[in-house]
């Protein structure tokens, strides 16, 4: 390795954290060296409360370079706050937070020029008050909590990684390589991520807006009323399935059923049925040749303007951007 000390990155441990939250961003930052001709890159260390080894969720032990107070003493570029969740008897999904780890990251976030979590690291941030008044994002099992545990921040369950000024959060696991990427493209050009995403087989580097989720993974509602209704609609996205018609179908007020889903779904009826017909476009856009126009009445979506309107407001993107990266080779013919 070269004695000339890079940008410091400082990744956060600490007992039960998630392993590929810790070990995915090292491996594009040491990648970054091989690809560029900065001699520097970045100095990655792991930080916890002691050099004790740290045992991960996935019971592998990870030994830390520094100690909290150590890495306090820095100057750091770049702070990398993972996360760590428990599931209980009924499989649900809870983010953990220690008190001290967050204490520990309002002190090294002060000493810091940026701030990133990933996946359900945002938690962690957002109980040291680093996410007030700012948009951020995380792992969709957890959006909720994040958002009705701190009212202050702006949830966004839907983008891959979220960039608010100095603060960086990332969503699903394994988009730490993708929040990781812009990380490397922000600071040494897309050219040079890019280089890096080959090196690690990623297609492309996928933009921050593309969704960390598909609608049918979605956690499974409370009620077998709203569960029927969801299937209802991932099977006619082509009619018009207005709140008007969804009340119907379901024998409630349009009023009922508009509280139903925001209890149960976290969002209103007519948000559901278009992140439903944007995951089906999406799917055809990556896996077939259907044209715009095919895929517009398809999925029910009126016009292709509208089309093109829901991508850019749910994925950053227009529909033939997002073919353009990433429709599988080769397409299929559109069936039927």
């Amino acid at each position: 390795m070269s004695s000339t000390v890079g940008r410091l990155v400082v990744i956060v441990l600490f007992e039960g954290v998630d392993l590929l939250d810790v070990t995915g961003p090292p491996e594009v930052f040491a990648l970054l060296r091989r690809e560029i001709d900065d001699p520097t890159g970045y100095e990655v260390v792991l930080a916890a409360a002691s050099k004790d080894p740290v045992t991960t969720s996935a019971g592998v032990r990870v030994l830390p370079d520094v100690t909290f107070e150590e890495a306090a003493a820095r100057r750091i570029d770049t702070l990398m706050v993972p996360g760590s969740v428990e599931t209980d008897a009924g499989r649900r999904v809870r983010a953990l937070v220690d008190p001290e780890v967050v204490t520990w990251v309002k002190t090294l976030a002060a000493r810091t020029r940026r701030v990133t979590s990933v996946c359900v690291g945002a938690h962690i941030l957002a109980a040291a008050g680093l996410l007030d008044g700012r948009r951020a994002t995380t792992h969709w099992s957890t959006a909720g909590q994040l958002a009705a545990e701190h009212p202050a921040v702006e949830v966004d369950a839907d983008p891959i990684f979220i960039r608010d000024g100095d603060v960086w959060t990332g969503a699903g696991i394994s988009s730490c390589l993708d929040l990781s990427l812009a990380l490397v493209a922000d600071d040494f050009g897309e050219t040079a991520a890019l280089r890096v995403a080959r090196q690690l087989v990623m297609y492309l580097k996928r933009p921050s807006g593309q969704s960390q989720f598909s609608v049918p993974l979605e956690p499974v509602s409370a009620t077998r009323r709203v569960e029927d209704l969801r299937h209802h609609i991932t099977r006619h996205l082509d009619a018009r399935l207005t709140l008007a018609d969804l009340a119907e179908v379901a024998h409630v007020s349009e009023r009922q059923l508009t509280r139903i889903f925001k209890a149960e779904l976290g969002t209103t009826p007519s948000a559901y049925v278009e992140s439903a017909r944007v995951e089906r476009a999406r799917i055809l856009l990556e896996s077939t040749d259907a044209t715009l126009e095919r895929i517009t009445t398809t999925c029910g979506f009126g016009s292709t303007d509208t089309l093109v309107r829901a991508f850019r407001r749910r994925l950053d993107t227009t529909p033939m951007e997002y073919r353009r990266r990433f429709r599988a080779v080769p397409a299929q013919p559109f069936p039927g």
